[in-house]
């Protein structure tokens, strides 16, 4: 019976020492930031694919001339061309934005500028053309979208942004590109994004990537400046732990004013759409 208890006792002790230290990791696995300039994460909301509607395509120009008039920060995609051009745009094909079914990656710059955004005389912008026009104005986050290139993204981005004067950031599901920054360019901020990984997010990854990703459990590698967390997978422990150690939390995307309450319970900022906050 003695030893019955012992083992209770000591199996107690043990998890007691595995929580303590997973705390401590949370907590270790994140990089609070004492810069001026990370103000605008908690405080400004921040436009999904720009402040799109039926006169402002989203991901474009005109949407992102609309957030700036209407004092947003903008929330913009990028990735690669076929000739490595980082360009403005949210899918991996085409089709949805432009009725051409082909892949990004598959089409280079010169051709796929002929192509307009739907139900517009828009064009699908570079990067570098998107910082010119906003130029300061407002923040920009920009998505690294995941993808087989997407440290040879992360790479050409920061190739673009290094010479930027105005207030951005950015973020992506991948944790292994925002490792290259914390490495590379400490000076940028760093998000990592996260959500449930239900539906289309989920893409190919397998049961322990999800549950990886999801908890959060690679912050070690990307040492994040904030989190940007699916608003349907809040409440999180692990996010409310990092929020308590003054990690910034934005969720996304809010698209209504019953989840605009529960963003502002939950989190710092949002990225939001549909809605004007």
């Amino acid at each position: 019976m003695k030893s019955k208890y012992i083992k209770i006792i000591s199996t107690l002790i043990v998890g007691f020492i595995v929580l303590i230290t997973a705390i401590y990791i949370d907590i270790s696995s994140a990089q609070v930031s004492t810069r001026d300039d990370i103000s605008w994460i908690k405080e400004t909301p921040i436009a999904h694919r720009g402040l799109h509607d039926n006169s402002h395509v989203e991901n474009s120009i005109s949407a992102f001339k609309n957030a700036i008039d209407n004092d947003y920060a903008i929330e913009l995609d990028v990735q690669l061309t076929k000739d490595n051009q980082v360009i403005v745009f949210h899918d991996e094909n085409l089709k949805r934005m432009t009725n051409d079914n082909r892949d990004v990656s598959d089409i280079n710059y010169n051709e796929l500028k002929n192509l307009k955004l739907k139900n517009s005389y828009e064009s699908i912008p570079l990067l570098k053309e998107v910082l010119e026009i906003v130029d300061g104005k407002t923040p920009i986050l920009i998505e690294i979208k995941n993808g087989d290139d997407v440290i040879r993204l992360g790479k050409e981005l920061y190739n673009i942004v290094k010479s930027y004067n105005g207030k951005y950031a950015v973020q992506s599901f991948n944790p292994f590109v925002l490792e290259w920054y914390k490495n590379n360019a400490q000076e940028v901020l760093r998000g990592q994004l996260s959500g449930t990984f239900t539906g289309d997010s989920s893409g190919n990854l397998k049961v322990y990537e999800k549950f990886a990703l999801e908890n959060l459990m690679l912050n070690f590698k990307s040492k994040p400046n904030f989190i940007a967390y699916e608003l349907k997978g809040l409440p999180h422990f692990r996010v409310s732990l990092l929020r308590k150690h003054n990690i910034p939390i934005l969720s996304w995307t809010v698209e209504s004013e019953k989840e605009l309450d529960k963003a502002y319970k939950y989190s710092d900022n949002i990225i939001f759409d549909k809605i004007r906050p």
